[in-house]
């Protein structure tokens, strides 16, 4: 594997040994529809998805790197490992919520060095990809191939800033001899698509108190709102809830389901149901305790006509001291 001088290291794992090679023939540069830094980008991967990015750009050019180039990361779709063995790097750059804003210049500057890098280190070509298996350079949207349903990332102002100022930079530091970028690009879809897979991070928390029934009986609770994701959205969640007043032996059980929009009817082909039988370590008769629920590692559609809810239930022996709902967060990949 391969790490670039310039970036600070925050090394993914299991991923980073775990996920296969790669002949890096590709670079494609992505907006994450979030203000992030290198380091928060960083811990959104490691925390909340199983999705990860080679690179991530913050506004102020601070660049991190995650995986070696030489290692497969899932930010491309189709270019991220082909049957031949080839695959794409790829860097998510800090944007605002909508990835309609231009680069800073830090961040035009970083791309350009890393740029020059990826031709010299890896031979990549100086050209703009002319079909989603070419090699070269080019951005999200440029090729279908590279999204699983289509996607207007970077924005149109960053797709200008890699035409006229990004990729000519690159070609003019690697050669000596700017280059005029002239590649196929496909229209931006012209209905609503599918977005960028890791462009829409879910992070949602409510910090108002709950009473969970005594008798153990299931609750519905709320992040932003009762609905987590809904209907025909693709998704990876986690969540978790902080639960305080639980006893010796308490039994606490979480579960992800779908709820029809129509009839209210829950699912029973969502199996997320998550147990734990709650162990007092020393003389306390009541704690704080937390639990996670954790999605399926792949990703999931709901159902048309359905949404994505959570509930939780506790119940102390003897079915009579309720337990109380601190805090709950959710946090994952929405649209992917």
């Amino acid at each position: 594997m391969a790490w670039y001088p310039a970036a600070t290291r925050m090394e993914l794992q299991p991923e980073s040994d775990a996920q296969a090679a790669i002949r890096p023939t590709q670079f494609i540069v992505h907006s994450i529809a979030a203000p992030w830094t290198a380091r928060r980008t960083y811990e959104f991967w490691r925390d909340s998805t199983n999705l990860e990015s080679h690179f991530g750009l913050g506004y102020a050019g601070d660049l991190g790197q995650f995986i070696g180039t030489e290692t497969r990361a899932d930010a491309n779709a189709g270019a991220n490992r082909r049957p031949d063995g080839t695959g794409a790097v790829s860097i998510e750059t800090a944007s605002n919520l909508q990835h309609s804003d231009p680069w800073t210049d830090e961040q035009v500057e970083a791309l350009i060095e890393l740029g020059v890098w990826l031709h010299q280190r890896h031979g990549i070509p100086l050209r703009i990809c002319r079909t989603h298996d070419d090699p070269g350079y080019g951005y999200h949207r440029l090729h279908a191939a590279w999204s699983t349903g289509g996607t207007a990332c970077p924005g149109d102002a960053r797709v200008r800033q890699f035409k006229e100022a990004v990729f000519p930079e690159i070609v003019r530091r690697a050669t000596g001899a700017a280059e005029e970028p002239d590649e196929p690009e496909q229209p931006a879809p012209t209905t609503p698509a599918l977005e960028d897979p890791v462009a829409i991070p879910i992070s949602e928390s409510n910090p108002r108190a709950a009473q969970l029934p005594a008798d153990g009986s299931w609750l519905d609770i709320a992040m932003a709102d009762a609905v987590l994701v809904g209907p025909g959205e693709t998704y990876s969640v986690v969540a978790a809830v902080q639960i305080d007043g639980l006893q010796q032996h308490a039994k606490v059980q979480t579960r992800f389901y779908y709820r029809n929009q129509q009839t209210g009817d829950r699912s029973y082909f969502l199996p997320m149901t998550h147990e734990v039988v709650f162990e007092v370590d020393d003389d306390r008769e009541t704690v704080e305790f937390n639990t996670i629920v954790v999605h399926h590692p792949l990703t999931h559609r709901v159902p048309d006509g359905h949404d994505l809810r959570v509930q939780v239930s506790a119940k102390n022996p003897g079915g009579v001291a309720p337990a109380y709902i601190r805090h709950r967060t959710l946090h994952g990949l929405r649209g992917i």
